[in-house]
């Protein structure tokens, strides 16, 4: 297994065509990369391969040190190998492998894309600024879109590393779909804010612009672990808000404790609980959009399964029915449901409060508490 790519066929294989048994010759992104210990003592690699379409576990077994030492992650990989279903999911044997360098590869074909034309999108959000009746919110909402270096990562990072809209354009395609959610129930619950609603769904997240990085595989930027989209959105808002003459000090508060307050409860991450009518709202579309999404994705995962049900997804500490017409003469039995560790007693914000709820030791969603909140 060589390193330098040279003599390497990148023609391109997706993820998604992949099928049992397929001999694979192809080149993927390298997401993760960690080394294990096998029973009998001996390092195998595990991979986490991906390109626009999906992403594949991979095995290395032999020579891993060797091998190990040729890349890292991000690097991009010509392997052949072969693929197999195991546990329901596919995974690669990989018997050989190189290093290929990036001016040999298409970009585009390994990072995924929102399936919305980004350019309809930003049309979109053109006409939602537009509407706003009140003038100093329009007045921000065009701050932000007149800023093309802002711009140019509001249309392009994704809204999470992992959980939802994990994809090119998924910060703005999230974003829009929570503005949208905003004008369905508006005839339900007037009166309402329209506008503060609008505004702070389209920048409830917008502090992802800074702690996403996405050039290779997605992953958070120091600022993003150290300080987090919150705190990051919340300081940008503040700077938008100071260059407008006249911006009311109500409506700066108002925005600012949707931001601090959009994902609920404090041991999901937020400094505060929401408040008002629109801040509890802004709450609970943005976990609707998030959910839906995630779970959409978490079903879609696995094409090959016949199985009615999808894999124990851990963080939602549940399996999900797949719509498949039943198999009347089989009997779908579920495997046994994983146990899951208990997670890490609540820090100060959360344990401050004198309210731990019931349950709330054994809720896995609470394990995101240092993982940047990808839930939302």
């Amino acid at each position: 297994m060589g390193d330098t790519g040279k003599g390497v066929d990148v023609s391109k294989i997706y993820i998604a065509d992949i099928k049992d048994r397929d001999q694979v010759d192809t080149v993927f992104l390298v997401k993760e990369k960690t080394t294990a210990m096998a029973k009998n003592g001996k390092p195998y690699l595990t991979l986490r391969l991906m390109d626009k379409t999906g992403e594949l576990d991979a095995k290395v077994w032999d020579n891993v040190d060797v091998v190990g030492a040729a890349f890292d992650k991000d690097d991009f990989l010509a392997v052949r190998g072969k693929a197999t279903i195991y546990l329901g999911k596919m995974q690669l044997v990989i018997a050989e492998l190189s290093k290929v360098p990036e001016q040999r590869v298409e970009l585009a074909d390994f990072l995924p894309k929102t399936a919305r034309d980004i350019a309809e999108m930003e049309q979109e959000l053109a006409g939602l600024v537009a509407s706003l009746e009140d003038r100093h919110l329009r007045s921000l909402m065009e701050s932000f879109l007149g800023d093309a270096e802002f711009m140019a990562g509001y249309r392009t990072a994704p809204a999470a590393k992992g959980m939802h809209h994990v994809f090119l354009g998924g910060l703005l395609e999230h974003s829009l779909a929570v503005a949208r959610l905003v004008d369905a129930i508006l005839p339900l619950y007037a009166p309402l804010n329209r506008d503060l609603l609008v505004v702070g769904a389209l920048l409830h997240d917008v502090g992802k612009v800074r702690e996403m990085t996405y050039y290779r595989s997605f992953d958070y930027t120091d600022e993003g672990k150290l300080i987090g989209h919150i705190t990051i959105g919340v300081e940008m808002l503040h700077e938008r808000i100071a260059g407008i003459p006249g911006f009311p000090d109500g409506y700066a508060m108002l925005l600012k404790h949707m931001l601090l307050s959009h994902h609920g409860q404090y041991e999901y991450g937020s400094p505060k609980r929401p408040k008002t009518l629109e801040a509890t709202i802004l709450n609970y579309l943005d976990d609707l959009d998030s959910k839906i999404n995630g779970i959409r994705t978490h079903i879609n995962r696995e094409p090959e399964s016949q199985s009615r049900w999808t894999a124990y997804h851990r963080l939602y500490d549940r399996y999900f029915f797949k719509d498949v017409p039943p198999d009347e003469e089989e009997e779908q039995i579920l495997p046994p449901l994983p146990v899951a560790e208990p997670p890490a007693k609540p820090e100060s914000a959360a344990a401050g409060t004198g309210r731990e709820r019931a349950g709330f030791q054994n809720n896995p969603f609470t394990r995101l508490k240092d993982e940047n909140l990808d839930l939302f």
